[in-house]
């Protein structure tokens, strides 16, 4: 997600020209106001503002290129992080704390290993039924052992680009990067949607092979 500010819950316009911003708990409300009238502005009208604001991410392009990059490198994994704090992957050094998240086994936690097509079925499961931040996911390339699906924010249409990467070879390793493609920050969205998966992943018997 890129780096943006969390939008208030309560803005209160003071008059025509000047507005100013609090935050207070509770739903969503706005109330518009001259000095002696003030008005609560609905629920409905909010909805359709949120609209508004999603045309106006697309009109600006926030969703932002997708990067050359991506995909498969030629060391046969993924491509590592850029210099910003909004992208975690595999591939870094495990030095690296604010880059890199350890890779996932999916018979880690098996008595009856299963092989690499079940594994991507309950990869693209998840996938598909996981939300979080509800940000929609959108499965943009599928191999047999690669996946690319694409995040975009309820919002602005921010989006992020995460992979999946089932290596070559007899183990049962699925590597994974998930990175924002605006901003320098992302307030550990991309970690915790990982997490997230993780978390769903291990009911099917996968395993992390290390904690983060």
């Amino acid at each position: 997600m890129a780096s943006m500010a969390t939008p208030t819950t309560c803005f209160y316009r003071m008059n025509h020209h000047q507005c100013r911003k609090k935050l207070c708990s509770g739903d969503l409300r706005v109330i518009a106001s001259d000095d002696k009238n003030p008005k609560l502005i609905p629920r409905r009208e909010m909805i359709l503002r949120s609209s508004e604001l999603a045309m106006i991410g697309a009109i600006f392009q926030l969703s932002g290129k997708k990067p050359d990059y991506l995909g498969v490198q030629k060391n046969e994994r993924l491509a590592l992080c850029p210099a910003t704090n909004n992208c975690i992957s595999t591939s870094e050094n495990i030095s690296d704390r604010v880059h890199y998240a350890p890779p996932w086994n999916y018979n880690g936690g098996r008595k009856t290993p299963v092989n690499r097509e079940v594994a991507m079925k309950e990869l693209l499961n998840v996938i598909k039924a996981t939300k979080p931040d509800k940000f929609t996911p959108r499965i943009v390339e599928k191999k047999d052992d690669y996946v690319h699906v694409e995040y975009e924010s309820p919002i602005l249409g921010l989006v992020d680009d995460v992979e999946f990467l089932f290596p070559p070879g007899k183990n049962s390793t699925v590597e994974y990067r998930s990175a924002s493609r605006k901003g320098n920050f992302d307030f550990d969205v991309n970690r915790k949607r990982i997490k997230a998966l993780r978390q769903e992943l291990e009911k099917k018997g996968w395993e992390s092979e290390n904690t983060f």
